[in-house]
């Protein structure tokens, strides 16, 4: 079913905790596929100095306040709660012009972000307010004075301009890690689907489950905002290169060195493989890759392959092939079942992309699909904003200009020959700088020489082959755990990868003190800072652990005896534990050895508390270094340390880091690492508790 007829609604932004409707009528919003008015939309009036300073003195104090489980905890709350209410946001999308599998990426693909980003942040961030980076830098003999990077969040405001392409993705991929790293955050979704963002922000707002102030939301012109950012303060921007110039080059921006990150204009493109010909199972999966990446969206994705290179051989076929496949795509109104592609979001935009089709026109033929005699299974041609893919081809792609500058922001893209991977990556890099690249082929060494020459002008290099033919999420999709950015005239940005884009709304700086000031800062405990003895840290839950918490064990002599059994009991006889001759002429040791594992066995020997006990499993080590050799007659002895806890919000457990320093009796530092386990908030556990874990 289409969207249904409705009266035009007057768009209103969220800002000072309250939603303001502009003062003017504002500008009216049409239906991309009817050319019906949706909204209307305008900013005029806002207080955009208030709107920051909202932000920064309401919602950031109450955020830093929170840990990034906490925060983390709450970004999953909502995503969940958005999910209840999607059918709604599909409704609204069909405005755009996008399909039901198309608003998926927008809508199912943005709540399935912030929850992955949820998700990550607690299982990869301590349960803290503070990140450390790196080790600990020892910068006096005795040890007394240490140094120690951490990140720690600013204390401004993240401001978001987005593009129309994704409404709903495209804000909620930037505030995930904004509010995992405790800074608020401002979005102006781009005007002609402004009215699609508004409505999530209307429920996110109606949830309650953000601070006051986290996030805020400008319906219209950004007005004088950019005037009152600070160095405290961030500015993402998806759109045009020529808009993203003018906004990073803003007076105040400069001046105060605020962040600004960009994600701009692209000219990504996909290799066809020379050993992947017709008849090849890469070859059909290009086939359909390129078709997918044209017609998704109508091609109104900045990822959006507008490139292709193939070898020479092999251009007419694929022209053949691809030009049936577009033919064949069902335009339409986008809520019909039977459309596969829907029209762009505008008649401007439609405009736009005929012009620039003229500009290509200058290097490259069309060999499919006519930009001007629409085809439609439904739907108005006149009304709405419909564009038939159009596939172009340029013979001589090393002396044409256009086909590597001018972006068509639509469903068409040109192929161009090469004759060897050499010349194809070369004309690649003629894009000055994309977001993407791919290149399907299932040879090796093809991979290898075209990637290496990729990588360098392309945020991501996608790999394609008949391996990944059925788990590959595609060229053109952005993914949570990956960066999404790229240099040069893509912006030279980075957004999401992972817990990396947290670090980017957060000040890394080098803390310098004593090791009890630094594991107070960090909430970790660094060797030479206070420790408490007594009890065994083990029959400690974590009402009762405390950071320092220590244990020294007893001494345990290593036999040759020892490592003759452990060698045989585990089948590592490897030369250095059993033959003294060998292990003398190796230059790292005198004579036998014992193995690096039992050194870790004897240790766990040594500091375990075997019954039972709020310690409640061994999960892993981190950072395990054998540092000296250990040889028959040598005495062992550990000391165990609670380096840091994290409670785990929605459990009656957490984890421990524990350091963990085997010696020897020299003193010398034989093994050093850190010990992670899950440990039981109290001890006996509660009632409850203990009824579910039985169960």
């Amino acid at each position: 079913m289409n969207a249904p007829a409705r009266l035009p609604r007057r768009l209103e932004s969220y800002v000072s905790g309250r939603w303001v409707p502009g003062s003017r009528d504002g500008a009216p919003l049409r239906d991309a596929a009817t050319g019906a008015v949706v909204a209307t939309i305008d900013s005029t009036g806002l207080d955009f100095a208030a709107a920051l300073a909202h932000g920064r003195e309401v919602a950031g104090p109450r955020l830093r306040a929170m840990s990034f489980h906490d925060r983390a905890g709450m970004l999953k709350a909502l995503g969940l709660k958005l999910l209840e209410m999607k059918e709604d946001f599909y409704t609204e999308s069909l405005h755009t012009g996008a399909t039901r599998a198309d608003a998926w990426i927008d809508i199912e693909g943005g709540i399935g972000t912030m929850l992955t980003f949820a998700s990550a942040a607690r299982r990869e961030l301590p349960n803290t307010r503070v990140l450390t980076d790196g080790p600990v830098e020892v910068l006096s003999k005795d040890g007394s004075f240490v140094g120690q990077h951490i990140y720690s969040p600013l204390q401004g405001v993240a401001v978001h301009i987005n593009a129309f392409n994704f409404p709903v993705w495209g804000m909620l991929e930037k505030i995930a890690p904004s509010l995992i790293a405790g800074v608020p955050c401002i979005v102006k979704p781009a005007s002609q689907t402004a009215y699609l963002t508004e409505l999530v922000v209307r429920r996110i707002i109606a949830t309650g489950l953000l601070p006051e102030g986290a996030l805020q939301l400008i319906c219209g012109s950004v007005g004088d905002l950019l005037d009152h950012v600070t160095g405290q303060d961030a500015v993402t921007f998806t759109g045009s290169a020529w808009t993203g110039r003018k906004l990073r080059s803003h007076k105040a921006i400069v001046e105060n060195s605020t962040r600004f990150t960009m994600e701009a204009d692209s000219l990504n493109a996909s290799l066809l493989g020379p050993d992947a010909g017709p008849g090849t199972p890469e070859f059909d999966l290009f086939l359909r890759e390129v078709t997918r990446e044209m017609t998704t969206k109508a091609g109104q994705k900045c990822t959006a392959i507008r490139r292709v290179f193939a070898p020479r051989a092999h251009v007419q076929a694929l022209i053949a092939a691809l030009g049936d496949r577009l033919g064949k795509t069902a335009l339409g109104l986008p809520g019909e079942e039977a459309t596969r592609m829907g029209p762009l979001a505008s008649l401007d935009q439609r405009d736009e992309v005929r012009e620039r089709i003229r500009d290509l026109s200058q290097d490259a033929e069309i060999v499919a699909g006519n930009p001007d005699d629409i085809r439609l299974t439904s739907g108005d041609a006149e009304a709405g904003a419909f564009l038939n893919p159009v596939l172009m081809y340029c013979d001589k792609p090393f002396t044409a200009r256009a086909v590597h500058d001018v972006e068509a922001f639509g469903p068409v893209a040109t192929i161009m020959p090469y004759d060897d991977v050499e010349e194809a990556v070369a004309l690649a890099a003629r894009g000055k700088g994309s977001l993407v690249s791919s290149v399907f082929t299932d040879d090796p060494k093809v991979a290898e020489a075209a990637v290496l020459c990729l990588a360098p002008h392309h945020g991501r290099v996608l790999i394609g082959n008949r391996a990944t033919a059925k788990s590959s999420t595609g060229h053109g999709s952005p993914l949570a755990p990956l960066v999404h950015g790229g240099p040069g005239r893509a912006g030279g940005g980075e957004e999401m990868g992972g817990m990396r884009g947290v670090k980017h709304y957060m000040q890394r700086s080098a803390i310098q003190g004593s090791p009890r000031m630094l594991s107070a800062v960090t909430g970790r405990w660094i060797d030479g800072a206070e420790t408490q003895s007594g009890l065994h840290p083990f029959r400690k839950s974590l009402a009762e652990l405390r950071i320092g918490d220590q244990l020294v064990t007893a001494a345990r002599q290593v036999t040759q005896e020892d490592v003759e059994h452990f060698a045989h009991f585990t089948g590592d006889t490897f030369y250095a534990h059993m033959d003294s001759a060998a292990a003398k002429a190796n230059p790292f040791f005198d004579d036998r050895v014992a193995h690096g594992y039992l050194v870790a066995s004897f240790a766990a020997g040594l500091f375990v508390d075997p019954a039972p006990g709020p310690v409640l499993a061994n999960y892993g080590v981190d950072n395990l270094r054998f540092l000296t050799p250990v040889y028959f007659g040598d005495t062992l002895q550990v000391r165990l340390t609670c380096k840091e806890i994290n409670p785990r919000a929605n459990a009656e457990h957490g984890e421990v880091r524990w350091d963990c320093q085997v010696t020897k009796q020299t003193g010398a530092v034989v093994a050093q690492y850190d010990v992670l386990t899950m440990v039981a908030k109290t001890w006996p556990p509660a009632p409850a508790a203990s009824a579910k874990a039985a169960e």
